[in-house]
């Protein structure tokens, strides 16, 4: 027996849970995972912020427009906000002036501060090692966990499906209708949803389309003892505006990341030690303290489109196929807006207030970009 459904989601990570739990509000749905739990990959391996300047133009307004969800989501399924404060300092070190200039110039949430006053935030920095410091004060934890499990419980009580271990095997177009076959059983549906993270180009070559040239990057983390005679909980998060790492305290440690970037193939990453060791050798350059053991290490993969803005909407080359891929680093911090944005392009109904309010140009975000006209 094959069964029906008015649309199925490939990919249970936030980005195929929050638009499933949105379509399931008027929709049958059923969300499709080929692990055995939802989130594996990429989700539950985030650094868990919210940065409201992280990101081009495009993906800045996708985070303006998803703070309000994140400070008072659902009450049905959340019991308050999945925010919480944190703050984010960036490091120019001599030579990278003109980066943080530039994110300055851009970010108003951002402003310059004294060495002197960074130091007294993070006091294990080196300030003769750095030429310019700036503070985002309004950025924010993110309760990663909390916010994809609160998705699911929308959808489970909207009436829709969650099924792991079904890996999509088969995909094929027939009578109007998009067939999803897997070792679980095979589905049926108008809209197929491919939210497949890593996966999402082979996901499209399954379907018999054309790549986007999706990429997914390796990033590595560890978690370190936290300095002695510190106590780093109300530390902000530190980043190294040249992108050679970034720290934020983790449950009394602190999680360091060297902020990589390899492109690799789909698979369960794993770090190298040449990145850590890099990471860690940047880190002590701007700090004084000595990373002498790493507790745990692991690596994750972000997956980019090729101008590093998320994909959202039909291909022109097959009805009823709609992307949902290229989240990067910023897909758990604009999940509430993207999966709003494209229940909106799927039933046809248009931006949500959140965006339309920003002048956002959906445009921006189609799939066709990357299409032949």
């Amino acid at each position: 027996m094959t069964e029906r459904f008015d649309a199925l989601v490939i990919g249970a990570g936030m980005a195929g849970a929050s638009l499933a739990a949105e379509l399931g509000m008027d929709a049958s749905v059923l969300l499709l995972e080929m692990e055995d739990q939802p989130g594996y990959h990429t989700t539950a391996r985030s650094a868990a912020c919210f940065i409201e300047s992280y990101g081009n133009a495009t993906v800045c307004k996708l985070n303006r427009a998803s703070r309000r969800d994140l400070e008072s989501p659902p009450s049905d399924v959340f019991t308050g906000s999945v925010l919480s404060p944190r703050g984010m300092l960036y490091l120019a070190r001599p030579g990278n002036e003109g980066e943080l200039q530039a994110l300055l110039d851009v970010a108003p949430g951002v402003r310059e501060i004294p060495l002197a006053e960074a130091k007294e935030r993070v006091p294990i920095l080196r300030t003769e090692a750095l030429a310019r410091t700036a503070i985002e004060p309004d950025a924010m934890d993110i309760d990663v966990n909390t916010l994809h499990q609160g998705h699911l419980k929308r959808l489970k009580r909207a009436g829709g499906r969650l099924l792991c271990e079904a890996p999509a095997e088969r995909l094929s177009r027939d009578g109007g209708a998009w067939r999803v076959e897997t070792r679980a059983g095979d589905f049926t549906a108008e809209v197929l949803v491919n939210a497949a993270g890593a996966w999402a180009d082979r996901i499209a070559e399954a379907a018999g389309l054309a790549k986007i040239g999706l990429t997914p990057l390796r990033r590595s983390a560890v978690i370190v003892p936290p300095p002695e005679a510190h106590a780093v909980a109300s530390w902000p998060a530190t980043a190294d505006i040249a992108e050679g790492f970034y720290f934020k305290p983790e449950a009394g440690r602190l999680l360091l990341s060297p902020a990589d970037e390899t492109p690799v193939e789909p698979h369960d990453a794993y770090p190298e030690d040449m990145d850590i060791a890099q990471g860690i050798d940047r880190f002590e350059q701007c700090v004084d303290f000595e990373v002498r053991r790493v507790e745990r290490s692991w690596a994750g993969l972000r997956t980019f489109a090729p101008d590093r803005t998320p994909v959202a909407g039909f291909d022109q080359d097959a009805p009823g196929f709609f992307w949902l891929a290229g989240q990067g680093g910023f897909g758990i911090q604009t999940s509430p807006a993207m999966s709003k944005l494209a229940a909106g392009l799927i039933r046809g109904t248009g931006l949500p207030d959140e965006l339309a309010a920003l002048d956002f140009d959906p445009k921006a975000v189609d799939p066709s970009r990357f299409r032949a006209p």
